[in-house]
């Protein structure tokens, strides 16, 4: 796979990662875990499914005697043990129950769990990316500024954002937070929070879905300063000129990545 391709994987692994771990409460909440997305990311990883009794179990090695074997339910724990003793501890049968030795495994799996809920999430998060090749060269983001130049000729939004997104999750830029999300705009940047609660945006990229518009804002903003607030307004709407536009977004965009491997 090429590098855009196993970035584009790695984006979806994150998204899928953070709905999961949306939808865990804690245990008296009533909410449960989705198992449908979390088993649409045990399908991007090298996790095995088997049936066994009731249970939904994804084996990191199915070969081996005794595995890494996560339980596809709301706890999402996730053991080191044998199928076998995962089966018994999470749905015995009666004749299992009469021993109280069995008892004691079932009241108390903390000698086998590694891990439940959101730090298994993480678990599969992690290893799902560890597998990906993300090393690039110049030519690779060549690849990525092309694509999302002729979107941006061709007024492809779904393109221009996929190009954003990926140089965004190179560059650890995140969304526009609530004090600088605009309508009909989608943003990216790097983002900080200070001690006074204030949260720093910038340098940032906006793209305007309805004008099909690039900006550059090369620059940090304080989400309490009002009127450099208010001067991004005036960039979207093309009342203030920008510190880039359109195509020399990208290419912008590109020089910060190169540095990542320089």
């Amino acid at each position: 796979m090429s590098f855009k391709e196993n970035l584009l994987k790695k984006i979806k692994i994150n998204r899928l990662a953070r709905q999961v771990i949306a939808t865990i409460g804690p245990p008296d909440s009533g909410r449960k875990a989705d198992k449908n997305i979390m088993r649409s990311l045990l399908e991007m990883s090298t996790y095995t499914h088997r049936k066994e009794r009731d249970l939904d179990l994804y084996l990191q090695d199915a070969a081996a005697e005794q595995t890494t074997i996560l339980v596809l339910d709301n706890d999402l724990a996730i053991y080191n043990t044998f199928v076998e003793d995962v089966a018994l501890r999470k749905s015995p049968t009666v004749k299992e129950m009469i021993s109280i030795r069995n008892v004691i495994k079932i009241l108390n799996d903390s000698d086998v769990v590694i891990s439940k809920k959101e730090d298994s999430v993480k678990t599969i998060q992690l290893e799902c990316i560890e597998k990906l090749d993300l090393s690039f060269d110049e030519s690779d983001l060549d690849e990525i500024v092309k694509d999302g130049c002729a979107s941006l000729e061709r007024d492809y939004a779904d393109g221009v954002i996929e190009s954003l997104e990926l140089f965004a999750e190179m560059l650890g830029y995140e969304p526009a937070p609530k004090a600088f999300k605009i309508s009909h705009h989608k943003g990216f940047g790097v983002l900080s929070r200070q001690e006074s609660k204030e949260v720093v945006f910038g340098p940032m990229v906006i793209y305007s879905l309805i004008h099909n518009a690039l900006n550059l804002i090369d620059r940090q903003v304080g989400s309490f300063d009002k009127d450099k607030i208010e001067f991004i307004h005036k960039v979207t709407s093309q009342k203030e000129p920008a510190d880039a536009e359109g195509p020399d977004v990208f290419q912008y965009l590109k020089e910060k990545a190169l540095r990542l491997i320089t």
